[in-house]
């Protein structure tokens, strides 16, 4: 690894460690604990750490956690994503625990609280992901085909999270908050745009290799 590479890999890591780390000890040092019991503290800290692993998961998948392999980047991400479902339901059984009525609202999709619809929908979408990358191997899904549905349920997943949050007043502080969801957002477009550029000249330089392979003109 290069010196510029090095820097990078660090710079990287300092930032995602901060956008996690910031809004974690921001919302421990929240007045509104002291009101709060220690099932609903825990359900809260869950739910954050669930979003900072949602920003994780694509830096993962995007190869930019440096040094980690492709190979090992996909491990980490297939990993991760199983103890992103577990943070969920921690973060959903402990607020059923503290308050059964709310959460049977915010499940059927009655809860008057506007942030409620978006944290079920990401959290159906993360059970769906996870379940189906359990059976993956046994489905025998082919690459393109999981491509096809999890790309769709990680926006859900990215756009519900990012919504779900950003309506809470709770005990997350306001600007990291706002910070560790925009750098979710951007990522996220970010390896999405990525992938689909290099899915792309792999598709561009697979034809010229064809064409050139049969006598016919490559591509310039």
């Amino acid at each position: 690894m290069t010196g510029w590479r090095l820097a990078r890999a660090i710079l990287i890591w300092v930032a995602l460690a901060l956008a996690i780390g910031v809004p974690i000890a921001a919302a421990a040092t929240s007045e509104q604990l002291a009101w709060r019991g220690p099932v609903y503290i825990l359900a809260g800290f869950a739910g954050i750490i669930a979003l900072g692993l949602v920003l994780v998961q694509p830096l993962l998948i995007g190869g930019y956690l440096a040094p980690l392999s492709a190979y090992r980047g996909r491990r980490a991400h297939h990993w991760i994503g199983g103890t992103l479902a577990f943070a969920v339901v921690i973060h959903v059984a402990g607020l059923w625990i503290t308050s059964p009525p709310d959460m049977i609202d915010a499940l059927t999709f009655s809860s008057p609280t506007p942030f409620s619809p978006f944290g079920v929908v990401a959290m159906w979408a993360i059970f769906i992901v996870a379940l189906l990358a359990s059976l993956r191997r046994r489905l025998e899904l082919r690459p393109r085909t999981w491509r096809i549905i999890h790309i769709p349920l990680a926006i859900v997943i990215v756009l519900g999270s990012v919504v779900h949050c950003l309506l809470i007043e709770g005990t997350m502080e306001t600007i990291s908050k706002v910070v560790l969801c925009m750098l979710v957002l951007a990522v996220t477009v970010k390896v999405m745009i990525d992938l689909q550029v290099w899915r792309k000249r792999r598709t561009l330089r697979g034809e010229s290799g064809a064409r050139s392979a049969a006598g016919g003109p490559g591509l310039l």
